[in-house]
């Protein structure tokens, strides 16, 4: 099997939703991590202070063949097309170890969608 990691750093108000719609198209899991951004833009002050928004990055480590489709359902759950709600992106994968639990689903997954 080939594996892709995808990333996505959403606004913690869409984590629940992306979550789900990744998940409805094929995730079988998630690890969550805290994250802060920072791009272009400056970050506002506030009486000297600057304001960080927190995000999640959520890390899925799915099959090749089913990526795309999980990065469309992130994008569109995410709000990713409006500014400032976060970004996703995919990366390939060598090797992956310790899928034992999750190998009876990819596998039912992959004979579904090619057999």
């Amino acid at each position: 099997m080939r594996f892709k990691t995808i990333l996505a750093m959403v606004n913690e108000d869409y984590q629940d939703q992306v979550i789900e719609s990744a998940k409805s198209a094929g995730a079988t899991g998630v690890t969550i991590l805290n994250a802060r951004g920072e791009g272009i833009h400056e970050q506002k002050s506030f009486l000297g202070l600057t304001m960080e928004t927190q995000k999640d990055m959520l890390l899925f480590l799915v099959e090749d063949f089913i990526a795309n489709n999980i990065m469309d359902a992130i994008y569109k759950a995410g709000h990713l097309n409006e500014k400032g709600n976060g970004i996703v992106f995919s990366l390939t994968v060598d090797r992956a170890i310790g899928l034992e639990s999750q190998m009876p689903t990819m596998e039912k997954d992959a004979k579904n969608r090619y057999f």
